[in-house]
């Protein structure tokens, strides 16, 4: 399956070391005002070579719109986009052609196809993600008419947390730093970090929180296509995602109901609202009106700068040291491509719902 959605649906192609990455949406609304530039700068907030914490890979992510648009609206037929592949240095993978990194996917891969593109991971490659952003951004935009928001940051880099719940920071300080944190010192300690982690050819995980606003009551679908089982698939589809939870998540299997019992009440203005927000947004697998509060944690990148043992494809033990150019920490570039599944699964569900 190279493709996500139901209603709202988006099919990627491409590999990392190929001409080009790309994909085509099906099922945007017709008549939604597309911003090229927008699209641009969420693609930018995604591409590499952006600091010192990233790879130096360099590439302009340029966006070329093929179809699904007129007069810089929406037609409501299949948007197709292409990105040219620019920059890739295929001889640094030449070490890898026949032995496998661990962690990585090329034993699966190898096993399951018979072949693989050891080319920079080939379809495996993080850089497919770009393909995410253009989706979620195409989405971001058809979402704009309903004033909902969605907003993701770097809350944690290895053992680095950020101090105090996201309502205590201005979210969109996260986009001041490379990083992606909304706290500043926070986000140079992280820095720091991950600057250490690189210089040892070794690489680091973390966590990116995810907020949406302004959703309606009742998005989802029961019961296997509930609101945060859909959000989660989405999210764990993503690469070097290794984990989610909503709200309380797991620290709720320590605690007792009447702690984690979001109690109702009645605004000023005739809303029905929760006094906290445990569930996260989601209760029943229906959306609750509150702030949907999820996390996504990121493994280490499994590429190392360092001789590791491994073995061959014939199965003899041998030693690697990758080449070429790979993220000490993939967390501040994923703050983009979280969001981006984060929209696309929203107006999704907003179509399934008949709300748009």
């Amino acid at each position: 399956m190279n493709t996500f959605g139901n209603l709202f649906r988006l099919t990627t192609f491409g590999e990392s070391h190929g001409v080009a990455m790309g994909g085509v949406v099906d099922g945007m609304p017709p008549g939604v005002a597309i911003d090229e530039d927008f699209i641009q700068e969420e693609l930018n907030r995604r591409k590499p070579g952006q600091s010192d914490l990233t790879t130096a890979r360099q590439e302009d992510d340029h966006i070329e719109l093929l179809s699904g648009v007129f007069e810089g609206k929406s037609t409501g037929t299949p948007i197709g986009f292409v990105v040219h592949n620019k920059d890739h240095r295929s001889d640094d993978y030449n070490n890898l052609r026949h032995v496998f990194r661990p962690s990585h996917a090329d034993y699966t891969y190898q096993t399951k196809y018979g072949l693989r593109d050891h080319r920079g991971g080939g379809r495996t490659s993080a850089r497919e993600t770009l393909c995410r952003v253009i989706g979620g951004a195409l989405a971001k935009l058809a979402l704009r008419a309903y004033n909902i928001k969605i907003q993701a940051f770097t809350s944690q880099v290895g053992d680095i947390v950020l101090p105090l719940p996201y309502t205590a920071y201005d979210l969109s300080q996260s986009e001041t730093n490379a990083v992606r944190c909304p706290d500043a010192e926070t986000a140079e300690r992280m820095a720091t970090l991950i600057r250490r982690v690189k210089s040892e050819g070794d690489t680091i995980g973390g966590i990116v929180t995810g907020i949406i606003s302004g959703l309606p009551v009742g998005l989802g679908e029961p019961v296997a296509d509930k609101f945060h089982a859909t959000l989660g698939a989405a999210m764990l589809s993503i690469n070097a995602c290794k984990g989610f939870d909503i709200g309380a998540g797991f620290s709720a299997a320590q605690a007792r109901g009447s702690e984690l019992n979001d109690l109702f009440y009645t605004d000023k203005a005739g809303n029905i609202c929760t006094r906290t927000n445990h569930s996260g947004g989601v209760q029943g697998g229906l959306t609750n009106g509150q702030d949907v509060v999820f996390r996504v944690a990121f493994k280490p990148v499994a590429t190392l700068l360092r001789e590791q043992p491994t073995i061959d494809a014939q199965g003899h033990p041998t030693t690697i040291k990758a080449l070429g150019r790979h993220d000490p920490c993939v967390v501040p570039r994923a703050v983009p491509v979280v969001e981006a599944m984060a929209a696309i699964t929203v107006l999704d569900f907003l179509l399934i719902n008949k709300r748009y």
